[in-house]
């Protein structure tokens, strides 16, 4: 990323240069013909599929099961509404593997 020395602008490429849109200050490209937008092909998407334990990773906390009445659930975040909202806390717990949703 380059920046326009008059007033401190992004450049950005056109035809072989870089052009500033605010002053249109011009700089001729130097050395090597080098692309300047790369890109990359994805054939396959990748989805990756827990199996098996999972908890294992998971943080614990001291919250009360309203099934079993156990102390001890893990936790972990999702964001289930829009960005600018919070995220919804679920618990699971050790004993039962009751699973509930905490909002804040």
């Amino acid at each position: 990323m380059e920046f326009c020395p008059k007033c401190k602008s992004m450049m950005f490429p056109v035809q072989g240069s870089s052009q500033c849109r605010k002053c249109g200050y011009v700089k001729e490209k130097e050395g090597k013909d080098e692309s300047l937008v790369s890109k990359a092909e994805r054939a396959d998407r990748e989805v990756t599929v827990l199996e098996g334990n999972i908890e294992q990773g998971l943080p614990t906390t001291t919250v009360r099961c309203e099934e079993c009445g156990n102390n001890t659930a893990y936790w972990w975040l999702r964001q289930l509404r829009s960005a600018d909202e919070s995220e919804t806390r679920f618990f699971k717990c050790t004993k039962c593997s009751a699973t509930w949703r905490e909002y804040d």
